[in-house]
């Protein structure tokens, strides 16, 4: 996370600095923690197989033929099992990063919002961008945009109108009066803006 999605989310430029020098980059976003779980539990159990799969051949006996076969059996097994698994975590990815991406456009239900994609025509690039979310997710702000949060726009401070303490009936605070002759229209107008009902 960057100091400016951090800013995006409602934090001050101060607290978002103080947040990235905190966390002095060491951190893992919880996408990449999934991906690096679920392969680790799927390197997990391939393991387990294939610590059987060798006790089964310890315990044979028999024929030289016989083992080639099972030995070559269990090596075509194994690559399919190898090709499962690179087509899972591939999946994991894409989902991990398209969960990512419907987060930052402000899904308020990120599975909703997924159920509405057609995830075939998506792709994962090398660099961990999915081609055509961005197209896709504009459709559904298009068409579903209550599936999404309004952007806030910055917050202006609040400035009261009316009587203002230590200002005197027109408006002006004592020490503060202004040579209109001097002043730029739009100076102008953000004057009588900030001190309503003052004479010029």
């Amino acid at each position: 996370m960057t100091k400016e999605e951090l800013i995006a989310k409602g934090l001050t430029e101060k607290q978002a600095k103080f947040v990235m020098t905190s966390l002095d980059g060491n951190f893992v976003t919880k996408t990449r923690f999934n991906e690096v779980n679920e392969e680790k539990n799927a390197l997990k159990k391939t393991l387990v197989e294939r610590d059987k799969q060798l006790e089964e051949l310890q315990k044979s006996t028999g024929d030289v033929t016989a083992l080639k076969d099972q030995i070559t059996a269990l090596q075509t097994q194994n690559a399919e099992q190898q090709k499962a698994h690179e087509a899972e975590m591939a999946q994991v990815r894409l989902d991990n990063a398209i969960e990512t991406g419907l987060t930052a456009a402000g899904a308020k239900n990120a599975k909703a919002v997924k159920a509405l994609l057609d995830v075939s025509k998506l792709k994962l690039g090398d660099d961990g961008k999915v081609s055509g979310l961005d197209e896709a997710i504009k459709a559904i702000q298009k068409s579903d945009a209550y599936l999404f949060t309004e952007k806030e726009q910055p917050k202006q401070q609040q400035q009261f109108k009316g009587f203002q303490p230590g200002a005197t009936a027109d408006g002006v605070k004592p020490g503060t009066e202004v040579d209109p002759a001097k002043m730029t229209y739009s100076e102008m107008v953000a004057y009588l803006e900030a001190n309503p009902g003052a004479k010029i």
